[in-house]
């Protein structure tokens, strides 16, 4: 058994019954053993009803063993039967990779291609939610970028935020659209794993655009949308984090002083340096990105 099943399982235990325990049990080693197409997917649909909806109950100690076991990895808000819907995911058979994911075995075993196809959106928000953990995670790229395309929130969610399978497998063009889908939505971006480390040009330039768009509109832009600006701040896009240091509120000057220090530019630097106060709050480290997460 795999570390995250096992986890899984260990969580699970402490929340459900022995009855549901057995029951999911059985399940897995049915599937596990090339149970017909119609086990999977009336088991799948019937966890919640053998083992509820509520949240799993995971301590600190846990959150660090999901973290050990893939990086990024952050089940904080999982439920009790997206735990067991993704055990259920777990248990299928994949040393055929392509069959795993696409190629149909009539009766013999469900592709994952079936089942994001007929899943419900409580379904889809446990798969999503997987991906990090399943087999041959490189082939679900497509599936990762249909979910950032999803007009259910819920579904956007759980593959753009606490997820780290984004970070990890898709391409700029993919994770671009996400984050700014994410500001456009009003997610908080702080809980996008790697959002530090995947920053890039392109994305710079697209949240700029969106910002120029929203002021015209007489509207305010979240302060988190200059985390992974500052990095590669031109000329132009000083001349908005000037802009937003003279107009902007307490957390969006911060922000804009948190870009300006970021960037290599020495007129950002000269910039920064006209708000002393700002730039000493970041030297000594009292004000950081991690400021404007809340609910860390």
């Amino acid at each position: 058994m795999s570390t995250v099943n096992k986890l899984l399982h260990q969580w699970l235990l402490q929340s459900v019954s022995q009855t549901g325990i057995a029951w999911l049990e059985q399940k897995q080693v049915q599937i596990a053993s090339g149970a017909a197409e119609r086990v999977f997917f009336t088991a799948f649909s019937a966890v919640p009803r053998y083992l509820g909806k509520q949240n799993l109950q995971l301590t600190s100690q846990d959150l660090e063993a999901a973290e050990e076991a893939i990086p990024g990895w952050n089940p904080g808000n999982w439920s009790v039967d997206q735990a067991g819907r993704t055990l259920l995911l777990l248990a299928l058979p994949y040393d055929d990779a392509e069959g795993y994911v696409r190629v149909s075995f009539g009766e013999a075993v469900p592709t994952l291609d079936k089942v994001f196809s007929s899943a419900d959106m409580g379904e889809l928000v446990a798969l999503y939610q997987s991906l990090p953990l399943l087999p041959h995670p490189e082939l679900h790229r497509h599936r990762a970028a249909e979910g950032i395309r999803s007009n259910m929130s819920n579904v956007f969610q759980a593959i753009a935020l606490r997820n780290p399978y984004p970070a990890n497998y898709l391409d700029n063009a993919a994770w671009n659209q996400m984050v700014l889908k994410a500001v456009f939505v009003g997610s908080p971006l702080h809980l996008i794993w790697g959002l530090d480390r995947r920053a890039n040009p392109e994305l710079a330039k697209m949240l700029t655009d969106y910002a120029h768009e929203r002021w015209a509109a007489k509207r305010s832009v979240t302060p988190e949308l200059w985390r992974p600006v500052g990095k590669f701040a031109d000329s132009a896009i000083i001349a908005d984090l000037e802009k937003v240091l003279i107009n902007g509120d307490i957390a969006e000057q911060q922000a804009a002083a948190l870009a300006c220090a970021e960037s290599a530019l020495p007129e950002a630097q000269v910039l920064l340096s006209h708000y002393p106060d700002l730039q000493s709050s970041i030297e000594q480290g009292n004000l950081t990105w991690n400021s404007f997460s809340s609910d860390r």
